[in-house]
């Protein structure tokens, strides 16, 4: 069975709308687009290099899709493009006719069930960027194997959460963890099962 990945940026607080920059996502009046930007140094660049580095299949929500879409089919092999303009995409998305950019399948209808799918197929484990309502999906079903997370040393306030309301209860353990120079934290967790309780 394939693995479900979240890679993610996060404000302390949990926030992942629009890190990149300040048109990318400005609904529900956001106004922090961009806030990873100064954060995002050659460290970080190593880091997201060797996570995105090898062959992957990609599953994206619209949004992230549509921004994905614009940028790699345009961009140079050493910024890293042939890596996504080559990885197999599966992109959910209910309003969507239809996915131009090379290697994209579109996901309609029930998107839990088209996911579960996929996940029990031979292949590469599938890479979530991006994506916050997708994510929703994920964790709503409990569908969420790895999350990949890079936390950024600020707090945003408001914007549209990692974990919404819906997040299954599950438990989670800690596999690789490194802070960089710039106060990013790099946390790594693989799905460890149901949550256990206990008292004082």
């Amino acid at each position: 069975m394939r693995k479900i990945i979240i890679l993610t940026f996060v404000s302390l607080d949990g926030v992942m709308q629009a890190p990149g920059g300040p048109e990318e996502d400005t609904s529900g009046n956001f106004k922090h687009g961009g806030w990873s930007v100064p954060y995002f140094d050659e460290a970080l660049g190593q880091v997201m290099g060797k996570q995105t580095g090898k062959a992957l299949d990609m599953l994206l929500g619209r949004k992230t899709y549509q921004v994905m879409a614009a940028h790699w089919p345009n961009a140079s092999k050493e910024e890293g493009a042939d890596v996504f303009n080559n990885a197999k995409k599966y992109v959910a998305s209910n309003t969507l006719n239809e996915v131009a950019w090379q290697n994209s399948e579109l996901l309609q209808g029930e998107i839990a069930d088209a996911i579960m799918k996929i996940k029990q197929e031979d292949g590469s484990d599938l890479q979530v960027h991006g994506s916050s309502e997708l994510i929703q999906t994920l964790l709503k079903h409990d569908l969420v194997d790895e999350l990949w997370l890079k936390i950024f040393p600020v707090l945003l306030g408001s914007g549209k959460r990692l974990f919404g309301d819906g997040t299954q209860p599950s438990s989670f353990a800690l596999v690789d963890a490194q802070s960089l120079p710039s106060g990013v934290m790099i946390a790594n967790y693989k799905r460890a099962g149901e949550i256990k309780t206990g008292s004082f």
